[in-house]
């Protein structure tokens, strides 16, 4: 019998090295997970419309082009996810990853949020759709071998 494959969507702030070290416990621990994430540069991601489809004076619209690129991404992406997993960090508000959260649970799709103590009441409703809140990136993991597996923490 094959063994189930999950896709997992990583959500959210791209200033730290939250998704590698979810990648790395997933890889340590054999769990049969596929990773998903939204294009991490930055630049990229800002610039990628007009870098295709020409330049724009007002900023608004080189916004606009990029971001309705990242959105064909973003959305075929969630939809195609078992579970989203979705970073808040401290530096940034990332308006985007609560997007993301909100267009995951209208799909039905489970998602853990993943931030710090300190941004709880900022994201309360955020969290009171989240399946779980994590604090830290190896907690996720954790709970990702239990769902998949029935792994408890060693």
């Amino acid at each position: 019998m094959t063994q189930r494959r999950w896709t997992i969507y990583l959500s959210g702030e791209i200033h730290s090295d939250w998704r590698e070290r979810i990648q790395n416990g997933i890889n340590e621990q054999e769990l049969p997970v596929d990773i998903s994430t939204p294009i991490t540069i930055h630049e990229n991601s800002d610039d990628c419309g007009v870098a295709i489809f020409g330049p724009e004076p007002d900023k608004f619209w080189h916004d606009r082009k990029g971001a309705q690129l990242n959105a064909i991404r973003t959305k075929t992406l969630i939809e195609g996810a078992d579970i989203v997993i979705v970073r808040f960090g401290e530096k940034y508000k990332q308006w985007n990853a609560a997007f993301d959260a909100g267009y995951a649970t209208a799909l039905g799709k489970p998602i853990i949020t993943l931030h710090p103590l300190e941004l709880d009441h900022a994201l309360k409703e955020v969290d009171a759709a989240a399946y779980a809140v994590a604090r830290e990136a190896e907690q996720v993991v954790q709970a990702l071998a239990y769902i998949i597996g029935g792994a408890m923490p060693a």
